[in-house]
């Protein structure tokens, strides 16, 4: 989620809801592509972690204002009582791409747009040691086991949670994945059922504000016979174009589709976040 914050917009931090705070250590960084990088971070403080059996799960990131003297051990919600709206902690939203309790580690993917944004830049840089507070999971969506098929379709910010989902497939299931990045470079692999065909698109340097290749790839794929189960995340305004494919063009029902808007172009979450409750930030 959220992979790019090019607002110029002065920061107000977003009033988030308490929930389970973890703090952790970074254990190790990959990177997975030329515009992302995978944080493992692990420690005891995963013990007050509770996964959601959810493929979408994701937690809240808290990050420290710098300049800031936060007393230890860091509170997010508590030192709200005590501290002025402008020294809480800016807060991100990431999907959990992997968790193992059993080796107290945690994996989160973050997209890279070299130094425009705030975790994107974080997670570049990020060492082992450095720490890593969040709150959370949240997450509701995992493939339905009824469906004939299986539909995927949203950019980098979506991947980790559309890789999950796919690799938590039967190995019987079919389907079509479509999953716009910026150039061949940025494929991933993805642990697929054989039935299930990944389609990747490339901007090459378009930005998400100027690319249709998503909304076209699903309004002209193929659609098998049966009951779809289609799980389309991504770009706010791209989810408002296929939301008119999947449901006017599709006839899909309400209940076959997760849909939602992870990021805008040009937003920074703060500002995305607010949006939620105008015209421009709706979706369904």
């Amino acid at each position: 989620m959220n992979p790019a914050d090019t607002s110029k917009e002065p920061f107000v931090a977003p009033a988030v809801k308490p929930r389970t705070q973890v703090a952790l250590n970074v254990v190790r960084t990959e990177r997975l592509s030329p515009h992302m990088v995978r944080i493992v971070a692990g420690g005891a403080g995963l013990a007050d972690f509770v996964p959601k059996d959810a493929t979408d799960m994701y937690v809240k990131i808290h990050f420290l204002q710098p300049g800031v003297d936060y007393a230890e051990p860091v509170d997010v919600f508590a030192l709200r009582e005590v501290m002025p709206r402008e020294q809480w902690p800016s807060t991100r939203t990431y999907t959990v791409r992997w968790v193992d309790l059993a080796a107290q580690e945690l994996a989160i993917d973050f997209v890279l747009h070299g130094d425009s944004g705030l975790a994107g830049p974080w997670a570049a840089a990020a060492q082992a040691g450095d720490r890593i507070i969040f709150s959370g999971p949240g997450g509701a969506y995992r493939p339905n086991p009824d469906a004939d098929w299986y539909l995927f379709a949203g950019d980098e910010a979506a991947l980790p949670a559309i890789a999950a989902a796919i690799e938590a497939l039967p190995a019987d299931a079919v389907g079509h994945a479509y999953l716009e990045v910026d150039t061949e470079a940025d494929i991933q692999p993805v642990a697929a059922p054989s039935g299930v065909t990944l389609t990747w698109l490339f901007r090459a340097g378009a930005t998400p504000a100027q690319s249709t290749l998503l909304v076209e790839a699903v309004a002209n794929g193929p659609r098998p016979d049966g009951v779809v189960d289609a799980f389309v995340h991504g770009e706010r305004e791209y989810m408002k174009a296929l939301r008119d494919v999947l449901f006017k063009q599709f006839g899909l029902a309400r209940s076959q589709v997760s849909l939602s808007g992870y990021w805008a172009y040009g937003r920074t979450e703060d500002y995305f976040q607010a949006e939620k409750k105008q015209p421009i930030g709706k979706i369904l």
